[in-house]
């Protein structure tokens, strides 16, 4: 099967999608199959990761001429954003006409396949979660502080990715002096008590994010989030806001908090069972992937 992706993969910290990105192109190639990145006139599908316009990419409208052109073509369309995850409008709507010319959707949780289906939806659909390094995310040395370390990581630093959650932890350690707050990645406040730590990515990532004791998201309506397949993966408790959208069907409810009082409680007394998700190799969710493709061609 000779089948374009529309976006390529970049080296570094670039974002749960750009995991994706990269592991399809290296596990499909593995099995067989020819991955290209241009338009030529003879593919057999199309997978669509991003509808935009971008640097790293071909847009849905290039996309819907050459189904135009070349009807024989699968689109496949990879569905892992929402207006609710960034407080933006259109994108719903945008993922909804890529619904109309594509032959299957792949959704990255059960929560954003109903978000979107109740919306309206044009296309059958399938639910599939991303995968995980293993090799890189597993448990790890913890740090010798004495303390309760907490960590949380982002790569965007957009608000709903938890801005207020991480505030608020930033003023709980300076009075809760057996407890430290480490931020990796970007973020948008100035912090006082915090160890920041600038964006990781691959083993450096998954190294320094083993050594810590709790992990808490604050990001809001989140279709499908690597940091909490990470942080799951690494065997850390994970703490998950009530609005967190896939980040609450990957954690499991007994890993949900209300507030930050709930917040509080739960870092003292980490939930003791086990969270929702069992992470995967990136391998074997593209091989899983692949036999969906297969049975659409």
């Amino acid at each position: 099967m000779k089948v374009l992706i529309n976006r390529k993969p970049v080296s570094g910290p670039w974002g749960g999608g750009n995991l994706f990105v990269s592991s399809f192109c290296e596990y499909m190639d593995n099995l067989g199959h020819q991955v290209v990145h241009t338009l030529d006139s003879d593919l057999d599908m199309i997978f669509l990761q991003d509808p935009r316009y971008s640097d790293l990419g071909i847009s849905i409208n290039e996309i819907a001429a050459y189904k135009r052109s070349f009807p024989s073509v699968k689109v496949v369309h990879r569905v892992n954003e929402c207006d609710a995850r960034k407080g933006t409008s259109g994108m719903d709507e945008l993922l909804r006409d890529c619904s109309r010319i594509s032959d299957h959707t792949i959704f990255v949780s059960n929560w954003i396949r109903d978000y979107h289906i109740n919306k309206g939806w044009h296309a059958a659909a399938s639910v599939l979660y991303n995968g995980v390094d293993d090799q890189v995310f597993k448990p790890g040395n913890k740090i010798d502080n004495n303390k309760i370390n907490i960590v949380t990581h982002h790569w965007s630093d957009n608000p709903l990715k938890g801005a207020d959650i991480y505030a608020f932890l930033d003023d709980w350690v300076e009075d809760n002096q057996d407890y430290t707050f480490t931020y990796i990645g970007r973020p948008t406040s100035q912090f006082k008590n915090t160890n920041l730590i600038p964006p990781l990515s691959g083993a450096d990532l998954g190294k320094e994010l083993s050594r810590y004791d709790v992990y808490v998201s604050g990001s809001r309506f989140d279709p499908g989030p690597n940091h909490i397949i990470e942080s799951i993966a690494c065997e850390i408790p994970t703490l998950v806001h009530m609005d967190g959208g896939g980040a609450c069907e990957f954690a499991g409810i007994s890993h949900v908090y209300y507030d930050t009082v709930s917040l509080v409680s739960m870092i003292k007394n980490p939930p003791r069972s086990n969270h929702v998700l069992v992470p995967r190799p990136w391998k074997e969710c593209i091989y899983e992937l692949e036999k969906i493709l297969v049975g659409i061609i």
